[in-house]
């Protein structure tokens, strides 16, 4: 059995779950034998959830906490329904695990999506246009019964008091939070939403985010999906782009973005690359790095 990590209540979560690869070989043999004889290994492990590789064109991602339990169950529920109108591959579920052999949520199996994550190969700018019309596709009126999010298309100041701790914390440990950026973030807590709410990815980080020789190949990880303000999503403008124009191209070809819209965009921009940079200084250079990025690429346009 893989061991379980230790973290800081401020860095990454820690794993409830002990999982390896003789645990997936075991729910794969109760529910689906027929996917036995491919070959098993590690891949990944985020906040919420593992990835093995099964063979050469399918995964599995398992919880690994209870809180992500449910978030499995909503991408599981929306992800096929949404995936028929989106314009990049996602990673639709191909079977569905039910808990068992200890194990106690659900799981999935899923396609195999080729590519590497966003924050190891950036996208050429002349993905913009691909990526713009993908957020077009995905932000559409969801129905009354999508699943909702605490954390994600919520109002910015629902959010406020722990950003304003981390960031707190890393002026202790960084020069990156400046007086700009904190006017930046204090003018998107006070902009209110003036957009429907619609369909959201909800975390459209660069790990979430596949890329091959600078072409953008999937978007994976829709735990997060809910319905909300838009500005959480387009906030990863700034977490996919470091230049300026391809930022603005970005902006101009989602179309139509308001100037509140956009600057609660920035807002959020700022709320995931501080939540990254202070959990990333703790236990997780790679998103550290990642967090590091966008705050300087939002005091660069804010």
């Amino acid at each position: 059995m893989a061991s379980k990590g230790k973290s800081s209540s401020i860095g990454t979560p820690v794993s409830e779950i002990d999982l390896d690869t003789s645990l997936v070989y075991s729910l794969l043999s109760d529910q689906h034998p027929d996917l036995t004889h491919l070959p098993i290994h590690l891949v990944d492990a985020g906040w919420d959830n593992v990835m093995f590789r099964l063979g050469d064109q399918l995964s599995v991602r398992l919880p690994r906490r209870k809180a992500a339990a449910i978030l499995i169950e909503n991408e599981q529920t929306w992800l096929p329904v949404l995936a028929p109108q989106l314009t990049i591959p996602v990673p639709t579920p191909y079977r569905i695990g039910k808990p068992a052999q200890s194990y106690p949520w659900r799981w999935s199996v899923l396609p195999w999506l080729t590519g590497i994550p966003a924050d190891q190969e950036e996208p050429h700018a002349n993905q913009v246009k691909l990526f713009a019309s993908f957020l077009r596709s995905l932000h559409v009126l969801a129905p009354f019964n999508a699943p909702l999010n605490a954390v994600r298309g919520v109002p910015l100041n629902q959010r406020a008091a722990s950003v304003e701790e981390r960031m707190q914390r890393l002026e202790t440990k960084t020069n990156l939070i400046t007086q700009k950026l904190r006017d930046t973030w204090n003018m998107a807590l006070n902009t209110p939403i003036d957009v429907e709410a619609k369909w959201l990815h909800g975390d459209l980080h660069p790990r979430n985010i596949l890329v091959e020789n600078g072409a953008i190949t999937g978007i994976i990880d829709w735990g997060d999906i809910t319905s909300g303000d838009i500005a959480t999503d387009l906030a990863s403008i700034w977490m996919l782009f470091s230049d300026r124009n391809a930022r603005q191209e970005a902006i101009a070809e989602y179309q139509n973005v308001s100037e509140a819209t956009l600057q609660r965009a920035l807002g959020w921009a700022i709320l995931f690359g501080v939540m990254l940079l202070d959990t990333g200084l703790v236990d997780h250079p790679r998103h550290a790095v990642m967090g590091n990025r966008i705050l300087r690429r939002v005091s660069e346009d804010g």
